[in-house]
């Protein structure tokens, strides 16, 4: 790879900062990575990676000798003209994305006429609007400013960035538009130039369609329930009509994570501040949230009164492959139980330490089967690998109930039934 590619900043080392700084230290860059946590920054000098990401930690080691990290912002001005903004926008009260962070480094910009912010986070359309107008009223008019919106999925964020299936810039059709262009080259995407409002609004509407697709097979899912048809056979057959394809056609408790929910109550949002009631997706979110409950009157209905039951609860992290658990499932669904006067165990391959941080209560175990010992009843609610190549007689020895709640659709029910447990999926009668 050619030495010859131009240094650039990242600022923000969460996931999408620090997965967009190891893909282009992978193309050849020198990369400065300026964060304010300071433990973190020396976490990562040490080598250490502070997410859990498959592959992350192999390209960072790889790329050590490219991959600089500090707390100071200059030392990125100092190296590279472009900077790339990838710190977090979580929702506020309101619903509306909190830019502080944003704004913070908006103000932290020199008057320079040789920068320019390459916006990763996720942002309200109008943000670059806004941004171009600070930067004239501080006096950096020559300041520049590009969205770059990412599309990395947690869990595959380094394949992702390394061959993604678009790539989105956003700009007034000047320098620093050109740059970012030349820096995404070699990948071999398919390019879609286009300005900055366009490309803030092709983030927020890509998340949201996933989202409502994720909400109408959870409906079809539930009404199949009653109707007596499969839900992972219509999902079949309407997948292979290539107007629908099979993608995020799989019914389960819901979704969770850190793009879905903010994206979707942002899009909802930024229409409400503008006058728009976007009722479709109030519809999305509150499938979404009466999804991660149903799993409750599924109990109910095999149990009677939870008070007293043991409830094993199978995976933890929002989806496979991550220790992520922002608005995971199993929080939603941990509280209701031990409300509703159950013991809950949990055991997830990777998230425990961070499910420690906000589960309180749960009795954490080293392993599905320990897990699931003396449990009236388990419930998938991550589905990773391991859960579906379990050894369900182990298993149905180890429980002093029956009940399987396959939260996800991933097991095989003629296996787990096979064992003499009682197996309840997911829109499947």
């Amino acid at each position: 790879m050619s030495t010859q590619r131009e240094p650039i900043g990242v600022i923000g080392t969460g996931y999408v900062g620090l997965v967009t700084a190891a893909g282009f230290a992978e193309l050849g860059n020198e990369v400065w990575c300026i964060d304010i946590d300071a433990p973190k920054i020396e976490r990562l000098k040490g080598g250490e990676i502070p997410i859990y990401e498959p592959g992350l930690a192999d390209l960072v080691a790889k790329h050590r000798g490219r991959l600089h990290f500090s707390t100071d912002i200059a030392d990125a001005l100092e190296h590279a003209r472009l900077l790339f903004v990838a710190v977090g926008t979580p929702p506020t009260y309101s619903g509306d994305a909190d830019l502080s962070a944003v704004h913070a480094v908006v103000n932290a910009m020199p008057a320079s006429d040789g920068h320019a912010l390459v916006m990763k986070s996720t942002v309200p359309v109008g943000t670059g609007t806004s941004i171009k107008r600070i930067f004239g009223e501080q006096g950096k008019h020559e300041f520049r400013y590009v969205s770059c919106p990412e599309f990395l999925k947690e869990g595959s964020a380094v394949r992702d960035f390394l061959a993604p299936d678009r790539v989105v810039v956003g700009d007034d059709g000047d320098w620093a538009g050109d740059a970012v262009v030349e820096l995404y080259e070699p990948l071999g995407a398919p390019l879609v130039r286009t300005d900055i409002a366009s490309a803030e609004m092709i983030k927020l509407a890509a998340n949201a369609f996933l989202a409502t697709k994720i909400s109408f097979i959870n409906e079809i899912a539930n009404v199949s329930e009653v109707t007596g048809a499969n839900v992972i056979e219509v999902a079949r057959g309407i997948g292979l009509d290539d107007r629908i394809g099979p993608k995020f056609l799989q019914a389960g408790v819901g979704f969770g994570g850190s793009c879905f929910p903010k994206d979707v109550t942002a899009l909802k949002q930024l229409a409400g501040n503008s006058g728009y009631h976007f009722q479709l997706l109030n519809a999305v979110i509150e499938v979404n949230e009466l999804q991660k409950r149903r799993v409750m009157a599924k109990l109910e209905k095999h149990l009677g009164s939870l008070v007293g039951c043991k409830v094993a609860l199978l995976g933890l992290a929002f989806k496979p492959n991550t220790d992520d658990m922002r608005e995971a499932t199993s929080l939603v669904l941990s509280a209701r139980l031990q409300a509703a006067g159950a013991k809950v165990s949990a055991y997830d391959p990777v998230a425990e330490e961070e499910a420690r941080k906000l589960m309180p209560g749960l009795e954490f175990a080293d392993d599905a089967l320990s897990a699931v010992t003396g449990a009236d009843a388990a419930v998938l609610v991550t589905e990773w690998d391991e859960f579906k190549e379990l050894d369900f007689d182990a298993v149905a020895t180890a429980m002093s109930g029956k009940l399987i709640i396959d939260g996800r659709n991933a097991l095989d029910p003629e296996a787990v039934s096979a064992a003499g447990l009682t197996y309840e999926g997911i829109g499947r009668s």
